[in-house]
């Protein structure tokens, strides 16, 4: 279980270096002192001891007016990404999904409040939302998200309302408490999710749970593509079958594998 914040094994330190670099991000590639505190929520003299000592151990740079991220914070998410053999094992899954339908093929775990892309193969067209192995996007309002979140207990999902913002993305987003509890009600009884340009207009999205050995949803593998080129009664009809297939093939895999996240 997480720790409260005023656990005593809880280390206040380790939180506030992390907070200092996710505090720099695509909108903000580099940062002054002022900007690193007030993004961390620390004071300057505690965000510069900080920033000194990741510049020391090399995962910060600077010029003496501004901070940005050394390509050694990548060891960091490489890292997890790496001991996710799920992901080498699910590509030839995945790979036969994208050679039947030519869509895209993701898996995608939930990380804090959002989904996190550990693999991914595109088409060979380029139509559609362009993600990378490592990408984030909000869980509220993607078609994997909503597979994850649909799996939370009664009183994560609580935490997840209560703590997360919901902007609109397009006008087709839903983004209210009462409408997504009903949406994920749905995706419970149904098995997928599917998404109406709620992430980028023009984007449709599908998407179904992969089990761990325990029942529990460990990741979600999604099929996004063009509202031109594929319609809802196709996402279901035709999309859907190839994806549960695939992701029954995975979860047999995983039922022999030893990783923690997928016991």
């Amino acid at each position: 279980m997480p720790l409260d914040e005023d656990a005593p094994d809880f280390v206040t330190s380790l939180a506030r270096g992390l907070s200092v670099i996710r505090s720099f991000g695509k909108d903000s590639p580099t940062l002054t002192l002022a900007e690193v505190a007030e993004r961390s929520d620390l004071t300057r003299p505690t965000a510069r001891r900080f920033l000194l000592t990741l510049e020391t151990l090399g995962y910060v740079r600077g010029d003496g007016k501004r901070f940005w991220l050394a390509p050694r914070v990548l060891d960091l998410g490489y890292a997890y990404l790496s001991s996710l053999r799920i992901a080498d094992i699910a590509q030839p899954s995945m790979q036969s999904v994208v050679d039947t339908l030519n869509e895209s093929c993701s898996m995608s775990v939930l990380d804090g409040n959002d989904i996190l892309y550990i693999a991914r193969i595109p088409p060979k067209h380029l139509m559609g939302l362009q993600v990378h192995v490592g990408a984030r996007l909000p869980a509220y309002c993607s078609s994997s998200g909503r597979v994850l979140l649909a799996d939370l207990g009664n009183r994560d999902l609580t935490a997840f309302f209560r703590d997360t913002e919901r902007p609109a993305r397009t006008p087709h987003t839903i983004t209210g408490e009462r409408a997504l509890r009903k949406v994920l009600d749905t995706v419970r009884t149904s098995g997928y999710a599917l998404i109406e340009q709620e992430v980028e207009q023009g984007l449709r999205a599908i998407a179904v749970p992969i089990r761990s050995g325990r029942k529990r949803v460990a990741a979600a593998l999604s099929v996004g593509a063009h509202t031109g080129r594929v319609s809802q009664a196709d996402m279901v009809g035709r999309v859907l079958p190839v994806l549960r297939s695939a992701a029954d093939e995975i979860e047999a895999i995983i039922l022999h594998t030893d990783h923690p996240q997928f016991r």
